[in-house]
């Protein structure tokens, strides 16, 4: 997941792979690498995607804006 993909925008969900009890969770906000999630059964968390990659759960947004 890079800085300038625009797939990481507020409503898309995500899972943390190495959370998987964490549930899935939507982005909330992001800010260069930080990423806020609100997941189901941990709420509000806030992700480093340069060291926690988060995975995609719904459609990839980016196949819409073609």
């Amino acid at each position: 997941m890079s800085l300038s993909d625009p797939f990481l925008e507020p409503g898309v969900v995500v899972r943390h792979p190495g959370r998987e009890d964490w549930g899935l969770g939507q982005v909330q906000s992001v800010t260069g690498r930080k990423v806020t999630v609100n997941f189901q059964d941990a709420g509000k968390q806030v992700i480093d995607t340069s060291v926690a990659p988060l995975s995609f759960v719904s459609n990839d947004p980016r196949s819409a804006r073609r």
